[in-house]
């Protein structure tokens, strides 16, 4: 690739990516594509790991990202309402494509785990020293061997 120059603007997937990284924000789109319009409350409750503040920290920035709408009407008490923007809902398919890719690296790891699951404590080690002894030129001990005392007093 030498020679080759790159425009400023750099790789265009890295601009959305970059508008749809950090925490809980993929999460946030998912559950926006998948059930419409939500209120504030009914994103915590779908969300319950997530906390108020950090909630609304990304719900503004994909707002200001011009991928989430939202509906504030002034009732007593105030309901706001949030929903994907036609900019948002053109991520469907990027979404579903990365939802596909993640349930099949999950089902490739857990197979992969299954696999390579450990063997029982010890055996493990035992191999090793069983594998290192072969290699070793310590004499090994004759069958004539045992019927000398030991050096350990009993």
């Amino acid at each position: 690739m030498a020679g080759k120059t790159f425009d400023s603007e750099g790789c265009p997937v890295d601009f959305v990516l970059k508008q749809i990284s950090g925490p809980w924000t993929t999460h946030i789109l998912w559950l926006l594509r998948t059930h419409g319009i939500l209120r504030f409350g009914e994103l915590r409750r779908l969300l319950p790991d997530i906390s108020p503040k950090m909630l609304a920290d990304r719900l503004k920035r994909l707002e200001a990202d011009g991928l989430v709408a939202r509906d504030y009407q002034p009732t007593i008490p105030p309901t706001v309402s949030y929903s994907l923007t036609k900019r948002g809902v053109q991520l469907k398919a990027m979404l579903d494509a990365l939802g596909d890719v993640a349930t099949r690296w999950r089902a490739e790891d857990a197979r992969e785990g299954e696999k390579a699951k450990p063997q029982k404590r010890g055996s493990a080690k035992a191999s090793r020293q069983a594998s290192s002894a072969i290699g070793s030129k310590v004499p090994r001990a004759s069958s004539s061997a045992s019927s000398r005392p030991s050096a350990t007093p009993k």
